[in-house]
């Protein structure tokens, strides 16, 4: 067991650039943990910005339309005469009207729900 000891405790000095390798090892772990440290916060950073950031539907789309609590929204959607509506889709507070007239020309009508009026006339053409 002496024998051991005498081991561990006689180290011997490295020669000088030995030493210098060591040192400037040791520098570098030192700043290759400090930059693994500062992108661990960035990334945990992003994260929490991205679940505490607020959803992304706009803000126009959503506080466009409120909905009474007691009725539903009452509106006249007042298409011209002799429109035929062949479909029709909803997108936020508009809907969209697509059909055609009576002499044959393809129109699309967009209606905004909390204006009450047609914000967008769209003729098709082929």
């Amino acid at each position: 067991m002496s024998h051991q000891e005498k081991d561990g405790q006689e180290e011997k000095p490295l020669d000088p650039a030995m030493e210098n390798v060591r040192r400037k090892m040791i520098k570098l772990q030192v700043v290759s943990v400090g930059v693994m440290l500062v992108m661990l916060m960035a990334v945990l950073g992003a994260i929490v910005y991205k679940v505490t950031r607020p959803s992304g539907t706009p803000a126009a789309q959503t506080a466009s339309l409120s909905v009474p609590s007691d009725a539903p929204v009452a509106a006249v959607a007042a298409l011209p005469t002799g429109f035929v509506v062949s479909d029709v889709a909803l997108s936020g507070g508009q809907i969209l009207f697509y059909g055609s007239l009576s002499g044959g020309e393809r129109k699309a009508l967009v209606f905004d729900i909390a204006s009450g009026r047609i914000v967008a006339d769209i003729l098709v053409k082929n």
